[in-house]
């Protein structure tokens, strides 16, 4: 069997730029002194006359991309998530979601996968920052074709987007033949009958994994990808909920205020159901090689099984 391809996210990031300036003209890209992490460099090899170096400066250059959709630019604001959700969180909040305007955020590097980065820049928390502010979009892709795709459908629509990225290389779990990618609307991934798993981002391939050991021992999951974070695909989750009655969510983020905060909301409301969120819990990451963090903090397909069987009706 062969082995499978892994590509970051953070790559696709920088691919789909290229292609998509290749065919409009009002894209513009900024970077915050980090093109060669962000991938942007590959934009800025192609279209140097349209990519913005602001420095190490981001609150300053979400300001600048603001400027610049007034005008009739789509610009993207690229850098790390710690920089974009974090540092920059009071520009992003007034200067581009409260006019509403149609800049696009590119942050890489979230998660715990930063791995030797360390804790400063292991963002945890970016989801929850972006999603509490009024008419964001957020999305959290799981792997390249999903990346991809999710650049061009953000470039579509009309209105602030902040999408997040990986710095680890993930597995291509999606095939680009017949893979459709639509905001807001989550995808079933695996059908199952007795508990379901609502994974985003980097999880969902291990959320899968899990699902397959599950499997073993004769429990039946459904794994459903949230690609879309806001707005939520409430009514996948629902449907689903009402047919397991047991539903765990996996992020590679804070338990609080990311998916697994949105899946909780949405099913108090629409079918309350027990709810098991699997994430960061309510601590900071530290230094250490992307692939040990995952396993040490178990979002690995080990741990998330483990978590599961702890925790299942």
């Amino acid at each position: 069997m062969s082995e499978v391809k892994k590509i970051a996210t953070r790559e696709s990031y920088g691919k789909a730029l290229v292609e998509l300036a290749k065919e409009h003209d009002d894209i513009v890209v900024l970077d915050a002194d980090l093109a060669a992490a962000t991938k942007t460099a590959i934009f800025k090899k192609e279209f140097p006359d349209r990519h913005i170096d602001c420095g190490i400066a981001e609150a300053n250059m979400m300001g600048i991309a603001a400027g610049l959709s007034t005008c009739g630019k789509v610009p993207f604001a690229s850098t790390f998530a710690m920089f974009a959700a974090g540092r920059a969180f009071e520009q992003v909040r007034n200067t581009i979601g409260y006019p509403h305007l149609n800049v696009k955020i590119g942050a890489t590097h979230a998660g715990i996968s930063v791995g030797e980065d360390g804790a400063t820049h292991q963002c945890n928390e970016d989801i929850a920052l972006m999603r509490v502010i009024p008419g964001m979009t957020v999305i959290n892709p799981c792997d390249d074709v999903e990346a991809r795709a999710a650049v061009k459908a953000a470039y579509e629509m009309e209105g602030p987007v902040y999408m997040r990225f990986g710095r680890l290389a993930a597995p291509v779990i999606n095939d680009e033949n017949n893979y459709k990618f639509e905001i807001g609307k989550g995808i079933l991934m695996r059908q199952g009958s007795d508990i379901t798993i609502v994974a985003t981002g980097l999880m969902v391939s291990y959320a899968l994994e899990a699902a397959e050991k599950l499997a073993a021992e004769g429990i039946s999951a459904e794994v459903i990808n949230i690609h879309t974070i806001k707005p939520l695909d409430e009514d996948i989750i629902v449907k689903s909920a009402e047919k397991t009655k047991n539903v765990f969510t996996v992020e590679e983020h804070s338990v609080i205020g990311g998916l697994g905060s949105a899946v909780c909301d949405a099913l108090s409301a629409k079918c309350p159901t027990k709810v098991t969120k699997i994430g960061v819990n309510d601590v900071f990451g530290h230094s250490g090689p992307a692939l040990e963090l995952i396993k040490e903090f178990g979002l690995d397909g080990e741990g998330i099984y483990n978590k599961i069987k702890e925790n299942i009706q």
